[in-house]
């Protein structure tokens, strides 16, 4: 018989940390889930808006270039702020002024209206990402920060699934027509029923150490990196630090062609496949079904490579080049023969831009003290906005004077290879920045 002693030390399942974390990723997205069926809603009514008011394609875009503008400001005043007064009032302010914001729209009546009304939402937009990245830089040591990342922005995709099912379900369906759409209406129901996150929000949020439902364990286990400089660190400090260029500069590359899928696919839909309110619903839901499984994907994919013993540094690049190279075939959606071809396109690049996005998301807090997070991210958000307003001045233009959708997916195939190349010239070891 052979001795027990014999078999070696016994192990001892280590206890579960905890999980009350992913709580509070769970509110992040659902509050993203709100946000993008606001911003998104004007390009599901797009095509409506155009009929009814009489505006061309330069009107438009002028309307999403006064929105990138408050957007990529509001995005810097935003992230000062939240790291200043923290996540939890942070994001509770700013969805209250968004949602609010977004509910006004419904008193558009031409240029100026839409114009204020985008403004207002932009200011409130602006501090969503922000005030997201600091709370999952609160509460995920760094090894799950990119997953908790990917998921929260996953609600992004989930509001644009959305969108174009309950604007037309309402607006057509409950109190309109296909001829007569009510799009006043769908805006305040689903701006009134959005409000019901905010009370929720400040119920449930805290910082860990502050929260009753976090066990010593997952404290611990959340609070695994070394310890933060406390100092506060200004923002013309951080603008002397290389690794707020690489975060930056690649938010500007990469930030424009996810405002254009946003804002201008419907309208492609409509003007390739005659597709309208009411038809060009599952192609989107499919197209952001599949943004869904990138944004998850591309932050569970770096962790991976971690868990395989990559440094952080080639986990989060390998992952961006894999997308990188993902989006590429999406030069050649403007040519594709049918509907659902170019679908299965923009739909491998907009779940290849999401997990792009989900590691580039990662890196303020991979590389920053905690402190400097929001600035950092508020900074990037502001390069990205202008980004975006080049891209509506550029889409308006193209689509007025050539017609052709195919000179901007051109520059949307390149845009992430160029963003990853500027990324990896300024920040080849990927390290904490020296500040």
């Amino acid at each position: 018989m052979t001795d027990a002693t014999s078999a070696g030390p016994i192990k001892i399942k280590a206890p579960s940390p905890g999980r009350y974390r992913w709580v509070v990723v769970w509110l992040l997205f659902a509050a993203m889930v709100i946000n993008y069926v606001d911003r998104q809603a004007i390009g599901v009514l797009k095509p409506t808006l155009m009929q009814e008011f009489g505006w061309n394609e330069t009107n438009y875009a002028d309307i999403i270039f006064w929105f990138q503008a408050s957007y990529a400001v509001s995005y810097l005043l935003w992230g000062r702020l939240v790291d200043r007064i923290g996540a939890r009032w942070g994001f509770g302010l700013a969805f209250i002024i968004w949602q609010i914001a977004f509910i006004a729209h419904a008193g558009i009546r031409g240029m100026g209206g839409a114009i204020a009304a985008r403004v207002a939402l932009g200011v409130g937009e602006g501090g969503g990402f922000p005030a997201g990245i600091k709370a999952v830089t609160e509460w995920f040591p760094k090894k799950e920060r990119a997953l908790a990342v990917g998921i929260f922005n996953a609600g992004t995709n989930i509001g644009a699934i959305l969108t174009p099912l309950l604007i037309p379900l309402i607006a057509t369906v409950w109190f309109g027509s296909r001829d007569n759409p009510a799009w006043q209406m769908a805006i305040i129901i689903l701006g009134a029923a959005g409000l019901i996150w905010a009370p929720i929000w400040f119920l449930i949020y805290r910082e860990p150490r502050k929260h009753k439902k976090v066990s010593p364990a997952e404290l611990a286990f959340i609070e695994q990196d070394p310890a933060d400089p406390a100092e506060k660190i200004g923002w013309l400090k951080l603008l002397t630090v290389k690794e707020t260029w690489a975060y930056a500069l690649g938010k500007f590359l990469i930030d424009p062609i996810w405002w254009f899928f946003l804002f201008w696919l419907p309208g492609f839909l409509g003007a390739q496949y005659d597709l309208d309110l009411l038809t060009f619903g599952p192609p989107l839901i499919a197209i952001y079904l599949m943004s869904d499984v990138g944004s998850v994907g591309g932050g569970w994919l770096s962790g991976q490579f971690l868990k395989r013993g990559m440094s952080l540094n080639a986990a989060r690049k390998l992952t961006m080049l894999i997308c990188a190279l993902a989006v590429v075939p999406v030069a050649f959606a403007g040519m594709a023969a049918n509907v659902w071809l170019a679908v299965l396109i923009i739909g491998i690049a907009t779940a290849a831009h999401q997990g792009f996005s989900a590691n580039l998301y990662a890196m303020p807090g991979d590389v920053f003290p905690r402190t400097a997070v929001g600035s950092v991210v508020g900074i990037g958000g502001m390069i990205g906005g202008f980004g975006g307003m080049a891209m509506a001045k550029y889409a308006g233009y193209v689509l007025d004077k050539i017609g052709s959708y195919t000179p901007i997916f051109v520059v949307a195939a390149s845009a992430y290879l160029l963003a990853l190349l500027v990324i990896h010239l300024i920040t080849p070891k990927y390290e904490p920045a020296k500040i």
